[in-house]
């Protein structure tokens, strides 16, 4: 998720108490769940090799230069493969330990920094945004929850044809939490708070501002204080700036001035501030997925919260308080330009699956991720196909309208698939 308006290394946390099971009804956190499901099956070689056909051709079909793809289940053993290139330019493989721009998986992190304020009591859900940001739009009547279930109303500050043109002009520059909710609020509200899901980055960029509010510092500095660091997460930032740790892929869009393909990799993500900016790789993303998911940076009470997830049109996919659940995995996924990623968790087998790759350039209408993703579960998880719907048609999935019809050209020499199943 996110996207611009034209559409968001091995240290993990403490062991993880029992997950709690998600209910096919509504997925509130009720019981600790049973033992990793049998149909989860062994990832040996010969699901290795079923995988990577369906991640090659996936690959070939999408024309996506790079993607790493993780599965992880206990006492199932663990599929860790990259395939394609990090660099066109050089032809640098792909490889499992390069920093990735996440995008709106960003919106996990700055929720959860909201809900460990409301178990200190320091902000509640209920409470109006006018309590923390004045000149909000409906902002007497908009609740926390509404924002942090995309339910407010507001119009998505990345829809704005001045905030594209802006950013596609200079995407270099900086912008600020209050030139993005400008964008925003210059537009007339959608419907009344709470009468529908609809996906909006503005929602998120107030709760970056609640979180500064309540929190006493800034977003990023109470991210790394209160969610990273106890999380274990020594791998995830939140930049300031452009800056890009290596070493990282290189990402490539369509999403430009030209409409044709770029290299995005040093654009500055400040654009989607705490919707989408964060950086992360593949091996914390696998420790995060399990940790939101389950809830330990919370108390049980506010967790089941986040986990009420609500309907939305796609009757697959249901939304919490950021964070959605596809035909039982939950988590979220992520798209800016240049970049795409997929972290998410499925309690009945505790198996996480993350993916990462260095585009956002559509197929078909969908976004890359979810293809990836789609074709790994109908292999692991019959049961459980991780199938978000197409980004042209709902908002829920990162581009929030129709991405140019630009391509990325395949790679000539696209390296084999590195690394191997482990038992």
């Amino acid at each position: 998720m996110l996207a611009v308006p034209v559409s968001s290394g091995l240290v993990y946390a403490a062991p993880a108490p029992a997950p709690y099971a998600v209910t096919a009804a509504e997925g509130s956190a009720r019981t600790p769940s049973p033992s990793p499901s049998a149909a989860f099956p062994d990832l040996d070689a010969s699901v290795a090799a079923e995988l990577d056909d369906a991640v090659r051709k996936v690959l070939k079909e999408t024309s996506v230069p790079g993607v790493t793809v993780g599965l992880w289940a206990p006492g199932k053993g663990s599929y860790v493969r990259s395939f394609g290139v990090a660099d066109k330019t050089t032809g640098a493989p792909m490889d499992s330990g390069l920093y990735t721009r996440i995008g709106s998986l960003t919106k996990t992190f700055t929720v959860t920094a909201l809900l460990e304020l409301v178990d200190e009591g320091k902000v509640g859900l209920d409470d109006p945004i006018s309590r923390y940001v004045s000149g909000v739009p409906n902002g007497d009547t908009i609740t926390l929850r509404q924002l942090a279930g995309m339910r407010s109303g507001l119009f998505n500050y990345s829809e704005d044809p001045g905030f594209y043109q802006a950013l596609t002009s200079d995407p270099e520059r900086p912008f600020t939490p209050q030139e993005l909710l400008d964008y925003s609020f210059k537009h007339p509200v959608l419907f009344p708070p709470g009468e529908r899901f609809d996906y909006c980055n503005t929602n998120l960029i107030l709760l970056g501002l609640v979180v500064e509010k309540a929190g006493g510092t800034t977003l990023g500095r109470y991210v790394q204080d209160h969610v990273l660091d106890p999380a274990g997460l020594d791998r995830t930032l939140f930049p300031v700036g452009a800056e890009f740790p290596s070493p990282h892929a290189h990402g490539y869009t369509d999403q430009t001035a030209s409409g044709k393909v770029e290299d995005a990799t040093d654009w500055n993500p400040s654009w989607g501030w705490a919707a989408g900016a964060m950086i992360s790789d593949l091996e914390d993303l696998r420790s995060w997925a399990r940790t939101l998911a389950t809830g330990t940076l919370l108390t049980p009470e506010t967790q089941a919260q986040r986990l009420d997830f609500e309907g939305t049109s796609d009757p697959g996919t249901g939304y919490g308080l950021g964070i959605f659940k596809s035909n039982g995995w939950i988590g979220h996924n992520g798209s800016l330009p240049g970049y795409e990623a997929v972290a998410v968790y499925l309690p009945e087998a505790q198996a996480t699956m993350v993916i990462v790759l260095n585009t956002d350039i559509l197929h078909d209408g969908a976004e890359p991720s979810t293809l990836f993703a789609t074709a790994v579960t109908e292999i692991v998880t019959p049961g459980h196909v991780y199938a978000l719907p197409s980004a042209t048609t709902q908002t829920t999935q990162g581009k929030e309208s129709a991405s140019p019809s630009a391509t990325s050209p395949a790679p000539s020499d696209s390296p084999e698939p590195t690394g191997t199943p482990s038992p």
